[in-house]
């Protein structure tokens, strides 16, 4: 994994190989970031980063000048490997929460200017992610809201859906809270 873009661009990110994450592809995530570029300004906004795996989407929002990013992770090793990286690059603006995502939304009364999630792909709730996410208002008026899944999962008739993008085989849906 490589960070894209910002203060950190170029730097390469080796997670050890015990790690059970899928991160996102490095073609995925410059095409995700690349559309994020024209919708939103990174400086100063506030991330919240669902189902964090190894750390690079968060990483990279750090990189690129966000306020803050709230990484959520349930792997303690996971948990582990992001907080080893954030200290070798001394970054002290993304926290790392071990905790389930599901019930952290279900708990958190903040708000995110833009929200990531990359669920595993099997995850038996993942079509319920976007309707929790408005639920429990966990983004601002005019957020953004992106989910990882696989092609076989279809948000279009969602009231809160804006985009669908895919690159190779991984699947961005955005949603606006509009």
């Amino acid at each position: 994994m490589r960070i894209i873009s910002g203060t950190y661009k170029g730097r390469r990110i080796n997670p050890p190989g015990n790690l059970t994450a899928r991160p996102t592809t490095d073609f995925a995530k410059e095409g995700l970031f690349n559309l994020l570029n024209n919708r939103i300004d990174f400086e100063g906004i506030d991330v919240l980063d669902l189902f964090a795996g190894t750390g690079g989407i968060g990483i990279e929002f750090v990189s690129r000048g966000c306020n803050s990013v709230i990484s959520i992770e349930q792997n303690d090793r996971q948990c582990t490997f992001i907080r080893k990286i954030c200290n070798e690059l001394d970054i002290k603006n993304l926290s790392v929460f071990k905790t389930e995502a599901l019930k952290y939304m279900a708990s958190c009364h903040a708000t995110f200017d833009m929200i990531f999630a990359d669920p595993p792909y099997e995850l038996k709730q993942l079509p319920e992610i976007p309707d929790l996410v408005f639920k429990h208002n966990l983004l601002k008026p005019d957020g953004l809201f992106a989910l990882e899944h696989s092609a076989k999962t279809d948000f279009k008739n969602h009231p809160n859906f804006t985009d669908h993008r895919n690159y190779g085989n991984v699947n961005f849906s955005f949603f606006e809270n509009k």
